[in-house]
């Protein structure tokens, strides 16, 4: 009988000895700390050129030259198209000589008055004949400017037939070619000023106020200066700044339109182009973490976190930004606490572990 419990107490202390050495387990744990630093938020932006119009027809005929091709810069004032101006041409000579017969009726018209008021004077003739023939000046004089502005009229149309650049910039698709008739409204070509650009973005309420509060403190004006990440993913090299904000919230999605202008120096950028503006703001004590310690549950972050009884618990965090291997988090989390540096996989809630110190590098 001795011998039988002898047996059974060195296998219970046995057992209690590998449940001790199973839960004393070592894990890898980091210390964290707060810092201050300024943290990039992104927002998807429509880039579009400052100046971007269509160029169509004012006149109808048929295109007889094209002195540019899709893609070229062009000057303002610069001919683009030549549409067929005979008919034009033809308008404009007639309404200048019915100008040539107006002046002439109103010539003879003032001699007549001349004429007959050196008979009203002598008594001549009646005042009244007088009045009818200064009556015969004033209706030529009406022609005269009748005719003026149908020739003023002529002109304009004939230089509706030369289409000219509004402005300096690029020629986008042309979509008629050669000999195309056109009427007036036909869509020629759009021209896109891409010296610099629009950055369209929203931002919520609350980013708002909080934008302006930044604004306030920011005696350099900082505050209006952003980034953009190009589609591609990589940021583009000039800084843009902050023109205007709309002055009314959208009630159906509680935002903000904000726009920017970037300058485009070799035309990077293009009209109905994509890319998310780079807001930046100070912020201070904010707690950096390894990002290899954050695990995900149904769209939730979350760490382990290690207590001063070297108990792990699992803890909710929501970041606010990732810097290089990193979350940056505001709250839910506060400096000198310990969280598990990873082993997320093989440890359970409430587990006591041996931690074991590690340091990692935060600028990877």
């Amino acid at each position: 009988m001795p011998a039988l419990l002898l047996t059974a107490a060195l296998t219970g202390c046995f057992s209690k000895a590998k449940e001790t050495e199973t839960t004393v387990a070592e894990f890898p744990v980091v210390q964290l700390r707060a810092i201050d630093t300024v943290l990039e938020k992104p927002y998807v932006a429509q880039i579009q050129s400052v100046k971007n119009v269509e160029i169509r027809s004012q006149a109808n005929g048929f295109i007889k030259k094209i002195f540019v091709d899709e893609g070229q810069y062009v000057r303002e004032g610069q001919l683009l198209f030549q549409l067929n101006a005979e008919r034009y041409a033809n308008e404009l000579e007639k309404s200048t000589a019915m100008v040539g017969s107006a002046q002439a009726e109103m010539s003879a018209a003032e001699v007549e008055v001349r004429r007959v008021k050196i008979l009203a004077d002598k008594n001549v003739i009646s005042k009244t004949e007088l009045e009818l023939a200064e009556a015969k000046v004033h209706i030529a004089r009406a022609k005269v400017a009748e005719a003026r502005a149908n020739e003023s009229n002529a002109r304009l149309m004939l230089s509706y037939a030369s289409v000219k650049a509004p402005f300096s910039g690029v020629i986008n698709r042309i979509p008629l070619k050669l000999g195309s008739l056109v009427n007036e409204g036909s869509l020629l070509t759009t021209i896109s000023d891409l010296q610099s650009m629009f950055a369209y973005f929203n931002v919520s309420e609350k980013e708002y106020l909080l934008l302006m509060e930044a604004k306030k403190k920011d005696s350099l004006q900082q505050s209006n200066r952003v980034r953009l990440i190009l589609a591609d993913g990589n940021r583009f090299a000039a800084a843009g700044t902050i023109e205007t904000m709309e002055t009314e919230i959208n009630p159906s999605t509680g935002t903000l339109a904000v726009r920017a202008r970037f300058p485009n120096n070799g035309a990077v950028l293009k009209h109905g182009g994509t890319g998310k503006v780079l807001l930046s703001t100070w912020t201070n004590d904010v707690v950096k973490l390894p990002q290899k310690s954050v695990f995900e549950v149904q769209d939730k972050n979350y760490v382990y976190v290690v207590d001063a009884a070297n108990k792990v618990a699992i803890r909710n965090i929501i970041p606010v930004a990732r810097a290089g291997n990193a979350y940056l988090v505001k709250e839910g989390i506060a400096p000198g606490e310990r969280i598990l540096f990873e082993g997320n996989q093989t440890i359970r809630e409430g587990q006591v572990i041996k931690p074991r110190p590690v340091q990692w590098n935060e600028n990877e």
